[in-house]
Order: structure tokens, then C-alpha cells, then sequence
């Protein structure tokens, strides 16, 4: 474990810039923190993390968030909680949003990266993402608030 790992270079998919600010690696496995910044109306299809609750912290901007059929908004300094087993999906804002997320335990971060290597694109390539993100506990259950393509 090392006690402070620098930051990784970032990478873009799906209309976000990600930069993981803290591994797994840093922390025994016990969770990873991902700094996001989305362009305007961006954000990923309906889906469940079956291993990692999903913290959310609004920076700048809002976040429109569906979780388990519920509906609602964030903005700078507040935060959203997702449970593991739940599904959900979000939206940024006209503006765009920055935002950092927790991870818990840490893991699913790899995605992000495995998605801006491949140059996947949605919704051209849900397939590809559904099965990456099922190698990552993690399943994709609908399309979203975001409109793709």
C-alpha cells in the first residue's frame, strides 16, 4: 500500500474527463476516489454495481440523479449515495458538472479506463460496455437519462 500514489494522467470517455486521485492499491482495496469532469447533458446508461456503493460529490454544476426510481438533483457541495444493488443512472447539468466519486471497496475505476482505451462509444458499442462492465460486477439494465448518438 503506498501512502500516496501520484495522480494518474487522465482519460476521456463518454463526454467525461476522469483522473483516479486515489487506487485501490493506495488503500488495501477498501475504496477509490475518481474525479470527473462532464460536458453538458452527459452521463451513462442505467446500470447496478453488484460489489461497490457509489458516493457522489457535486463540485460544480448540477447532477440529475435516478436512483431505484427516484428522482433528484444535486448541486456544489452536496452529495448523492448509491448503494450497491441499486440500480441507477444521472445527468449532468446545461453546464456540464464536476464531480468526485468514492468507490467502495475500490475496483470499478478500471472500467472507466478500459472504455477510453477501447475508444467504445455509446450507444454504438453497448454490447462491448455491457461486457466489460460485467467482467467489473456490474450489469447495464437501460438506457439512461442521457441521450446517446
Amino acid at each position: 500500500m503506498n501512502a500516496q500514489s501520484p495522480r494518474q494522467d487522465p482519460y476521456v470517455w463518454n463526454g467525461t474527463t476522469y483522473r483516479t486521485l486515489l487506487s485501490p492499491e493506495d488503500t488495501g482495496g477498501a475504496m477509490s476516489i475518481v474525479h470527473g469532469v462532464a460536458g453538458p447533458l452527459e452521463g451513462p446508461p442505467t446500470h447496478v454495481h453488484d460489489a461497490e456503493d457509489e458516493t457522489f460529490l457535486v463540485l460544480s454544476g448540477v447532477m440529475d440523479f435516478d436512483v431505484d426510481g427516484i428522482r433528484f438533483r444535486r448541486g456544489p457541495m452536496e452529495t448523492a449515495f448509491v448503494p450497491r444493488g441499486t440500480p441507477h443512472t444521472f445527468r449532468t447539468g446545461p453546464e456540464g458538472a464536476t464531480c468526485v466519486t468514492v468507490l467502495t471497496p475500490g475496483g470499478f475505476e478500471g472500467f472507466f479506463a478500459e472504455m477510453a482505451a477501447g475508444g467504445f462509444e455509446l450507444p454504438r458499442d453497448i454490447a462491448a460496455v455491457g461486457a466489460t462492465a460485467a467482467r467489473y460486477n456490474s450489469r447495464i439494465i437501460g438506457p439512461g437519462m442521457a441521450r446517446h448518438g
